[in-house]
């Protein structure tokens, strides 16, 4: 196994490396630079390539551009590669010069790569091994074929204190909702209610990924459409938007 490692903390470079080796334990190799990661492995499917972010990464233009460059490049090799996108982000970068230079349209060009990779025919996956918040989260994990998760991760929209800077409604009214509707609750358990997470992954072991990459790969097409409505409606996590989506189709 190789590696490179920059600017990471020791601790969080060894949780990096013990989870990758437990998912896979064949042939890995892979670079870390800042929070981008790139790399590639062998599992039950055959050969995978490994792309997104670790280290809780603020998602920049350099970050965002640089995955995308990733997966343009794994397409222009035309051979329906599995792509797994590891997903360890606390959002968009937040700076000033970011938001002038427009970090908003890198991440819709990164949104559109991950899109093009999916209908190119690539089974692909995302995996979060530590944060998922915001823009970050949704411009490349949440657009994968699949999304799983480690228990231990931390998936967010939005903090409720900063949720409720923006919809004036009180941290305390947003706690409570929070108590029956998944959609206002931060955490693995809500998003998976939700239908946004596939699976939570309590143990980890080298079948999982491959056996998730074969079942893509036996009905490849079917997973163009995206019935997450359905299953969150099936968790009851939203209980009104698949009846909110087919109603507006039907305009």
């Amino acid at each position: 196994m190789q590696q490179r490692l920059f600017r990471l903390n020791k601790e969080s470079a060894k949780e990096t490396e013990v989870i990758l080796s437990q998912l896979f334990p064949d042939h890995l190799t892979y670079q870390i630079q800042g929070h981008f990661i790139k790399g590639a492995a062998q599992t039950a499917a055959g050969p995978v390539r490994i792309v997104g972010t670790v280290n809780s990464a603020p998602i920049n233009h350099e970050i965002a551009l640089h995955i995308a460059a990733e997966v343009l490049e794994i397409i222009a090799l035309n051979d329906q590669t599995p792509v797994i996108f590891i997903v360890d982000t606390q959002g968009q970068a937040l700076s000033r010069a970011d938001e002038v230079l427009c970090l908003n349209r890198s991440f819709a060009h990164l949104a559109s790569c991950v899109d093009l990779l999916r209908r190119q025919q690539h089974p692909n996956l995302a995996i979060i091994l530590g944060e998922a918040v915001s823009g970050g989260f949704l411009s490349y994990g949440l657009m994968a074929n699949q999304v799983f998760a480690l228990e231990s991760s931390q998936v967010k929209v939005m903090d409720l204190n900063a949720m409720s800077r923006v919809t004036k409604i009180p941290v305390e009214r947003l706690k409570e909702l929070s108590q029956s509707s998944a959609i206002f609750a931060p955490g693995v358990e809500n998003f998976y209610k939700m239908g946004a997470i596939s699976e939570i992954w309590h143990d980890l072991n080298p079948d999982l990924v491959g056996q998730a990459i074969q079942q893509q790969q036996s009905q490849i097409n079917s997973y163009l459409n995206d019935e997450r409505r359905e299953v969150a409606q099936q968790r009851q996590g939203r209980h009104l938007s698949h009846e909110i989506v087919a109603a507006v189709l039907r305009a």
